[in-house]
């Protein structure tokens, strides 16, 4: 098959995909986290109080689920539930220090890997790149 079929072209982007996605477990492994938990982490601590019901929807999962994602982190020591000063019967998810700390380590590498990644392509290919996938990324 040529390497413009269509069907060829998304079969290379499902195993780049898949590439990146074992690259990001791996890269993770220090930190005993899955990368579901690395995403609500994420937004914790982007939002610096966010309700479980914000981040059921922030993760596009059911309430229930988030609960538990909720649990795992403060387990960890990475969140810590506080009640909501707008509402006493909700609560609100804050970062600890320990999780920034954990965020910010994960972002720097997350950020190491994926320069490694590209690395590969020369600045006019990453350019390239960016714009294809800039277009396949639009609705």
């Amino acid at each position: 098959m040529p390497d413009d079929d269509a069907e060829t072209l998304g079969e290379l982007l499902v195993r780049v995909t898949r590439r990146q996605r074992r690259r990001w477990r791996e890269a993770l492994a220090p930190w005993d986290l899955s990368p579901h938990h690395v995403r609500a982490l994420r937004v914790v601590t982007d939002r610096s109080g966010v309700r479980l019901s914000e981040l059921a929807e922030a993760l596009h999962i059911a309430p229930r689920s988030a609960t538990e994602v909720a649990d795992a982190l403060q387990a960890r020591g990475l969140v810590e539930r506080t009640p909501d000063p707008a509402d006493r019967r909700a609560v609100v998810l804050t970062p600890t220090e320990e999780g920034r700390r954990v965020q910010a380590e994960i972002t720097a590498a997350r950020a190491a890997d994926t320069r490694d990644l590209f690395a590969r392509l020369d600045a006019a290919d990453r350019a390239t790149l960016a714009r294809i996938l800039r277009t396949l990324a639009e609705e």
